[in-house]
């Protein structure tokens, strides 16, 4: 089995600092391929499928899972010559959660030598990006409306610094601001609300179960939509949200489906799996347990 994992070597945090300690033993059974720069996880890893790994890691956050997922996706058949892994480096891990894959990085590396495979559903969205279609899978989450302004608002520089409280500090940001209404339509029938979460997975910035009935394995997409987010929404989902680890289901409204769209009349925008990707509209689908992973 032949791994190859790809890392950013100027990552910052605890995670990161504990991963270069076992870049000796990692290196030793595995190709490592640094990131110099944004995007350089996706161009590694449809390399890496062209050079015949079987194994493409991705040693970050659920960003870089993103660009690595995206990268064996540009590859031809790269989702059939190549399986993904993960190394849980980042701040929230939520793929990680939701594989159930150890967060050490000692232990997580203990599963990928022993390469035991599984198959989850591929979500894929195709929107339109300076006049061009452009297609991008995620493996857990999506989101348009609140969550990803407060993504666009994150201050990076300040995320190194303080880690997930830069992501609290932009959302506080984006509660403020005027949020456009966000129609969701699936089999003809419209659904609307200013936070449309998607989930191929259980969980939502980490271990909250936003979408309870969630399957990797079933073929369709979890949408959760809040019709308004203002001061007195979170008021009354915090608690909820803290306690149980979900939503109180009389403030939100629910559908499954394996194909629907987004969109709306004024600038909105959206997120995969925790990065901003731009603005609506954007259309959804999902292939059944296309893409291999490597998970306990």
């Amino acid at each position: 089995m032949r791994i190859c994992v790809i890392f950013n070597p100027a990552a910052r945090g605890n995670k990161a600092r504990h991963f270069r300690r076992h870049l000796d033993e990692i290196g030793g059974a595995s190709a490592l391929k640094a990131t110099a720069a944004a995007g350089d996880a996706r161009r590694l890893a449809a390399e890496s499928v062209a050079e015949n790994f079987d194994v493409i890691v991705a040693a970050g956050g659920d960003g870089t899972v993103n660009e690595v997922l995206n990268g064996i996706g540009d590859a031809p058949n790269g989702f059939e010559k190549a399986r993904l892994g993960v190394l849980p480096l980042g701040t929230i891990n939520v793929f990680a959660r939701e594989l159930k894959l150890p967060l050490k990085v000692e232990r997580a590396w203990e599963v990928l030598q022993r390469g035991r495979e599984t198959r989850i559903d591929l979500p894929r969205v195709e929107f339109s990006a300076s006049g061009k279609m452009e297609r991008r899978y995620f493996v857990q989450l999506a989101g348009a409306g609140f969550d990803a302004r407060a993504v666009e608002l994150v201050n990076w520089e300040l995320k190194k610094k303080i880690g997930a409280l830069a992501y609290d500090i932009a959302g506080w940001k984006a509660l403020w601001e005027k949020k456009p209404m966000i129609a969701a339509r699936a089999d003809g029938q419209d659904l609307n609300g200013e936070q449309i979460f998607v989930g191929n997975g259980k969980f939502y910035a980490g271990p909250f179960a936003i979408f309870p009935a969630a399957n990797l394995r079933d073929g369709l997409l979890d949408v959760c939509i809040l019709p308004r987010v203002n001061f007195l929404t979170l008021l009354r989902c915090v608690p909820s949200i803290f306690l149980r680890r979900k939503f109180p289901e009389k403030f939100v409204r629910r559908f499954r489906a394996a194909n629907f769209e987004l969109s709306s009349e004024s600038p909105a925008a959206f997120e995969l799996d925790g990065e901003w990707i731009g603005h609506l509209p954007v259309k959804f689908s999902i292939e059944r347990e296309r893409l291999r992973v490597i998970a306990p």
